[in-house]
């Protein structure tokens, strides 16, 4: 018995043939081209001089600038250089005088700043844990199996952080307004008109509410995203162990979100004292510029309106600071999570 073995050799087409004859000249000049050391960061280098020009450089003159007293945009040669043919000279960025530690001392009394440190820190305090809250409520709601169209929910939800900052400001200082939908709701039930404007303690509270709206749904998002990766198999054998559904909560999804948890926490404490025109738009509706001022705005005006750059440059890195430090407690306090 033979076998015959048929074999299906196809011809390669034209084109196929010029790709394969292409690919093996590039082949042929890869290899004869020399092998340069450093090629890899030459093509990395425009990121290393975008990032120089625009973030390392600002982040270093502000620390330098802080030790100076600003006293005019400068004009004065600061080094010249001798390229043989001709002279390239340096101009001073700035015309300045140096002061030491004159800007970090000045701030020790400073009212104005420790108003403006103060309003940041109390709707902090107050705004952040609210609105985990809420988001964390939320986020719980739209987890349960019961619940039906949940991508409509969470598109609604999540719609307010895509507003433009200015836009919702006014809408909430339209709201607030002593005749306005909020307080006319509060008149239904027997609550007196609230001064959302001529108190203190009202307009920063203007300000939490407005904050907490823009940015509950953003925050509700990543916690049910969170909520979502939680193992079922630790809820069953909670059941299976006799837990509740407060049990379960606190045993099992809280300790599951710890680090999820965290993340909004860090990020929405840096988010706050990053406050601009939330509070600027208040304060122009009638609320008091004191007490509504965050410490963003206060270095805003010292920078920009009364030009005491080398002051506002010591505000900066103080603020840095003290974010800093709070990041680092919060995750401190957060503890070690397991990946």
């Amino acid at each position: 018995m033979s076998f015959e073995i048929q074999t299906d050799e196809r011809q390669a087409s034209p084109r196929e043939r010029a790709v394969d004859a292409f690919r093996r000249r590039r082949q042929q000049l890869t290899a004869a081209f020399p092998k340069l050391p450093g090629v890899p960061y030459f093509f990395l280098l425009p990121f290393f001089v975008l990032f120089g020009v625009f973030l390392a450089f600002p982040i270093a003159y502000t620390l330098y600038l802080s030790f100076f007293e600003f006293q005019g945009v400068g004009g004065g040669a600061l080094l010249t250089f001798h390229l043989g043919f001709t002279d390239f000279t340096l101009h001073a960025i700035a015309d300045l005088r140096f002061v030491g530690l004159a800007n970090y001392e000045r701030l020790l009394g400073d009212t104005q700043f420790h108003q403006a440190m103060y309003n940041t820190v109390f709707i902090l305090v107050v705004q952040v844990p609210l609105m985990i809250v809420v988001a964390l409520g939320l986020a719980l709601a739209l987890d349960a199996s019961f619940v039906k169209a949940r991508g409509l929910f969470r598109t609604t939800l999540a719609l307010p952080v895509s507003a433009n900052l200015v836009a919702y400001a006014t809408v909430f200082v339209l709201l607030m307004q002593e005749h306005g939908l909020v307080n006319y709701a509060l008149g239904m039930v027997g609550i007196g008109p609230i001064p959302w404007f001529s108190d203190d303690f009202w307009s920063r509270m203007t300000i939490v509410g407005a904050v907490t709206w823009r940015w509950t749904g953003y925050n509700m998002i990543i916690l049910l995203a969170g909520l979502q990766n939680v193992p079922r198999q630790l809820y069953e054998a909670a059941e299976i162990d006799g837990a509740n559904r407060l049990e379960k909560f606190w045993y099992v999804t809280l300790p599951q979100l710890k680090p999820v948890l965290l993340f909004v926490v860090v990020t929405s404490t840096i988010g706050t004292f990053k406050l601009f025109s939330e509070p600027l738009i208040v304060s122009q509706a009638g609320a008091s510029a004191e007490a509504t001022r965050t410490i963003v705005q206060y270095i805003y005006q010292m920078a920009f309106k009364q030009f005491q750059l080398g002051y506002a440059s010591a505000l900066t890195w103080v603020l840095i600071a003290v974010v800093s430090l709070l990041s680092v407690l919060q995750i401190k306090a957060g503890g070690e999570t397991d990946a």
